[in-house]
């Protein structure tokens, strides 16, 4: 099943036979950021992921229900002339479209939970409480209907359900309708989550500058303080310090991946660092400062930000020099 989040279309009925998809995909970009084109035809269905900077995947779904990902354009773009799909284009923000382009990587939590023994309403509050990153996959009525719950740290980001072709919503009527359909026909659970890369302990090393990045960290460290503190003072900004930082880590991961929420090697929790990765000391250095640089600069607090910063830069200066840093 093709999920995509139809709430915000930016372009609609266009027909393939008269578009350039390629030139398409590049105007997508450059105007939606973020988002899906989504192609319909009545054999078969397709969907290309994008952000502003890459393709996130390329999925196609035949009649009888099966999907390929990771296709090529090429592919699509044949697809398109031999079957004339309808094509729309949907905004897709940030924290969606890492779930919809890499549901295929979740990994399996619990398999197989019957509705004789697992009630949905008690499974989505454990998962609430286990801060699920992940989702819930229903069948219904063996396998006939189906439906997904999706969650971003515990909480639900949508709901997407078969008998709504496969829409992202946050409808109430659609999950009741679930909760009916369940009732009446019984189902399965089978929750899924997005993990973390496991890292083998590390090797008994020498102790040098690249291979212990400790200083570092204590450096960075420091440097998210100031940032954090700025950031949670200012009454101006109305968003979730948390949640501004691993968004903006997650525009950033295609170019530094340590910074990757999914991986999870660099974590700042409770004003500490937790880095398990083995990323270069100066690559470590500019992915954060040119997030926060960035951030800063989004939430109009750049002045700010540099006012309070000249003591660290001061502290700090050899390292900066060694690595020119730009601030």
């Amino acid at each position: 099943m093709i999920i995509i989040p139809k709430e915000n279309p930016v372009i609609e009925n266009l027909n393939s036979y008269y578009i350039d998809i390629r030139k398409l995909l590049e105007h997508c970009q450059g105007k939606t950021g973020s988002g899906g084109i989504h192609f319909i035809s009545p054999t078969s269905e397709c969907v290309i992921f994008f952000d502003k900077d890459r393709i996130m995947n390329t999925i196609i779904q035949n009649k009888n229900g099966d999907i390929e990902e990771n296709v090529s354009i090429d592919r699509i773009i044949n697809e398109s002339e031999n079957k004339n799909f309808k094509v729309n284009v949907y905004e897709i923000d940030n924290e969606k479209i890492n779930f919809l382009a890499n549901l295929s990587s979740a990994e399996d939590l619990y398999k197989d939970l019957s509705t004789d023994f697992t009630d949905l309403e008690g499974l989505i509050k454990n998962m609430n409480s286990e801060n699920l990153t992940g989702y819930i996959h229903i069948s219904i009525n063996k396998n006939r209907e189906n439906g997904l719950i999706l969650f971003n740290m515990g909480e639900i980001l949508g709901g997407s359900y078969s008998w709504e072709k496969g829409e992202l919503n946050h409808s109430k009527e659609g999950m009741e309708i679930l909760k009916k359909k369940l009732k009446e026909s019984g189902g399965v659970f089978n929750v899924r989550k997005f993990s973390s890369k496991k890292k083998e302990p590390p090797k008994t090393v020498k102790t040098t500058a690249k291979q212990s990045p400790a200083n570092v960290l204590v450096m960075l460290e420091e440097l998210m303080n100031i940032f954090e503190n700025i950031f949670k003072d200012n009454k101006k900004i109305k968003s979730e310090f948390n949640k501004s930082l691993k968004m903006k880590f997650m525009e950033k991961a295609d170019k530094y991946p340590f910074l990757d929420p999914f991986a999870a090697e660099f974590e700042y929790v409770n004003q500490k660092i937790s880095y398990t990765g083995d990323t270069e000391e100066e690559e470590l250095i500019k992915g954060i400062i040119e997030s926060l640089r960035e951030l800063a600069d989004e939430l109009d607090i750049m002045d700010q930000f540099y006012e309070y910063l000249a003591p660290w830069i001061e502290k700090y200066s050899k390292k900066i020099k060694e690595f020119r840093v730009e601030l």
